[in-house]
């Protein structure tokens, strides 16, 4: 999981509002900036090597996605802002990756900052990058913290012009990437279920020390995803209901069909975190349960024994009169006595069902 504050946010205090610094992991790589135009007809793309080349397309009557990979470069991100018209607070905000989820409206663009879950397949933990989106009104800017992301799916479609996509306007693409942030929240749903799943049938079987250290990490991961996904449920419901000029009628449909989803998302993560409050307690009785079993088998070998110690407490007294120190059959007798009472005990004992 991400630090709560991480990066370069002390060099932010004392700055004036608007001051580009970026906050987050230190990165060195070059920006990376690709650019999607499309229309009814057809599309173009290609992957610029200065920030100027994709300036043009702010003007153009297609709808232009231009993805932008590294927030780290102060220069880049205030030559975006000045050509787009971009406020310098909304550039604050996506430069800082610890930055609350959220959705802002202004005169000519609409900021949304959301967070892309995903499993880390090398190390297994859940790992999140800020998204941020500036919608204009003919182009989307998306900004990420590193190379590489989800929407391969929705590029391919845009490329072979599968459904609506290709005929809609830039707020439909704002909504089409939404989607594809909140359908990848359910692969990591999936694979935390089956975490818990496999845990729980663990501590029921047998729990270990190990399996503590488990849990509080489930813990952990259920505190932090309901912080990256819960925002995400007021973002949409924010662009339904605010009257957004950017926002057509049209699509609203669909932004409602989006907001059932994060309802569903948001239902399974309160979900797990019920059940992972749960494995604790059930740790805790297993652990209960182990130790009565452990404390029922002590309790049934002292209590053979008790009888056992009486006999030879009596016998070991050193009396002088004692008739059964001389009979030749004393000691023999005495273990019979001892090998009877035992054995009754045994039996009575598995008889209740102690045993």
């Amino acid at each position: 999981m991400k630090k709560l504050f991480s990066g370069a946010i002390s060099r932010k205090v004392g700055l004036p509002p608007g001051s580009l610094v970026h906050v987050g992991e230190a990165r060195t790589e070059a920006v990376r900036i690709t650019v999607l135009d499309y229309d009814g007809d057809g599309y173009r793309e290609e992957t610029v090597d200065a920030v100027e080349a994709c300036f043009p397309f702010r003007d153009t009557p297609s709808v232009t996605w231009i993805n932008v990979d590294g927030v780290h470069s102060p220069e880049v991100m205030e030559k975006i802002g000045r050509h787009f018209h971009i406020h310098p607070l909304v550039l604050e905000d996506i430069m800082n990756t610890n930055q609350y989820p959220k959705v802002e409206g202004f005169e000519e663009h609409i900021l949304i900052i959301g967070k892309i879950l995903y499993r880390n397949r090398e190390t297994g933990e859940i790992e999140a990058e800020q998204l941020s989106l500036v919608l204009g009104p003919s182009w989307v800017i998306s900004f990420q913290e590193k190379i590489g992301d989800i929407f391969e799916p929705l590029r391919n479609r845009i490329r072979t012009g599968r459904g609506r996509l290709r005929k809609m306007g830039a707020d439909f693409l704002a909504y089409a990437i939404l989607d594809t942030i909140v359908d990848h929240y359910f692969p990591v749903l999936e694979y935390l279920g089956d975490r818990i799943e496999e845990l729980e049938e663990d501590l029921a079987g047998n729990p270990t020390r190990e399996m503590m250290n488990v849990i509080h990490d489930l813990k952990k991961d259920m505190v932090f995803l309901r912080k990256s996904v819960r925002p995400m449920r007021e973002i949409v419901n924010i662009l339904i209901r605010e009257e957004l000029p950017l926002i057509r009628e049209s699509t609203h449909a669909y932004l409602r069909d989006l907001y059932d989803h994060t309802i569903q998302v948001i239902d399974s993560v309160e979900t797990f975190h019920d059940l992972v409050s749960g494995l604790l307690d059930l740790y805790l009785s297993s652990l209960s349960n182990r130790m009565n079993e452990v404390m029922k088998v002590l309790a049934i070998i002292a209590t053979l024994f008790i009888p056992v110690t009486f006999i030879a407490g009596i016998y070991g007294m050193n009396f002088k009169h004692m008739p059964e120190l001389d009979w030749k059959w004393g000691y023999g007798a005495v273990w019979l006595v001892i090998l009877v009472v035992v054995g009754t005990m045994v039996f009575y004992f598995r008889r209740k069902k102690w045993l």
